[in-house]
């Protein structure tokens, strides 16, 4: 408990004293996202790295609370290590690529090189990988080759959604610390000290990011940041999914487990699941930048950035407790939840197409 209590209150330090001064080391270096393209929201000059700070609180926290002193015997303090390895290495790569993009820009080839690299070291030789479905579908273990490519896709999709949902000021950082935390608890309850620990390092840098990064912004987390988010995200569900069913309390033992992480992220992932269908439908490439996320649909209503937010904030705090209610089948559990998370997607669409036929018929 005392090292998830000082993982999560060093990073959340190293956060809110080392802004301030990177804000200012932005602007003399020029390192801002210029206001002017159509699908921009601000309307000023923002620092842009403050993937940096994130990544720093994150990692530094992580290395210096990792409960080594916990393990109870060779074999746990050999996949601990092994944990610590290669979640560590991969953080390193991904931060070099996005804060590289956020500098100077990257080219896609390289980005994906490098997205393949991370992929490759997590899965592959560090073995953090998903083996079983644990009964969504009637589905439990996977054959060798089934769960090394949902693995990375898993990784790759957590990752892009967190890239894709940072438009509003707030909703990246937000939405991370709300899914790191929701992941962090769930490691606690099972005693798994060493992934809450990584969970509250990222959850408390994020809520120091909050703090510059609510709106009006202060500063933006760029690439560097929300790969670094994606990154411990994707670690994080796939660790909670594959977690021994024999050490889950009974408390705990009713929640399904791919339908908990997912429900953790479940706007980044709803509303990339969303957009894609929306720009493939209409001939676009679905990675093309565009206006039509949820929460553009929020601000088109009226709202503002920090009314969008909380909104979504709640939302997806509602879907996580939805998820740990019902104890049912895990099939049942995953419809169920789905089915209430793309409705309530729907909703703020539903609601613009009457506002817009309103005005024409005025």
């Amino acid at each position: 408990m005392i090292n998830i209590l000082l993982a999560f209150g060093t990073a959340l330090l190293v956060s809110i004293l080392s802004f301030p001064a990177l804000i200012k080391v932005a602007y003399l270096k020029r390192l801002v996202d210029e206001p002017g393209e159509a699908r921009k929201l601000h309307h000023r000059r923002i620092p842009t790295i403050g993937g940096i700070i994130i990544f720093a609180g994150t990692l530094f926290s992580f290395f210096l609370w990792f409960p080594f002193e916990a393990m109870h015997n060779v074999e746990e303090m050999g996949r601990a290590v092994k944990d610590f390895q290669y979640i560590g290495a991969t953080m390193i790569i991904l931060f070099f690529i996005g804060i590289k993009d956020d500098i100077i820009g990257t080219a896609p080839v390289k980005k994906l090189i490098g997205h393949l690299i991370v992929a490759f070291i997590l899965v592959i030789m560090g073995d953090i990988r998903i083996t079983s479905m644990h009964g969504i579908f009637g589905i439990y273990e996977l054959p060798e080759w089934g769960g090394i490519f949902l693995s990375i896709l898993t990784y790759t999709v957590i990752v892009n959604a967190i890239n894709i949902i940072d438009g509003v000021d707030g909703l990246a950082g937000g939405v991370g610390v709300i899914a790191a935390t929701a992941m962090g608890l769930w490691f606690f309850g099972v005693g798994a000290t060493e992934h809450a620990v990584l969970a509250f390092s990222l959850s408390g840098a994020l809520l120091g990011f909050l703090i510059y990064n609510f709106s009006p912004a202060k500063i933006f987390m760029g690439d560097s940041g929300s790969l670094t988010i994606g990154l411990v995200l994707s670690v994080l569900a796939i660790k909670l999914i594959e977690f021994p069913i024999d050490r889950v309390p009974n408390e705990l033992i009713g929640i399904s487990k791919p339908v908990y992480a997912m429900a953790a992220l479940v706007y980044p992932l709803v509303d990339t699941l969303r957009i894609f269908i929306y720009r493939i439908t209409r001939g676009m490439s679905p990675f093309a930048a565009d206006k039509n996320h949820i929460h553009h649909r929020l601000l088109e209503l009226g709202y503002g950035h920090r009314r969008t937010v909380l909104l979504i904030y709640a939302s997806s705090i509602f879907v996580i407790l939805l998820s740990t209610s019902i104890h049912e089948k895990p099939s049942l559990v995953f419809l169920i939840t789905c089915l209430i998370s793309i409705v309530i997607s729907q909703v703020p669409g539903v609601l613009v197409m009457i506002k817009k036929r309103r005005a024409n018929k005025a």
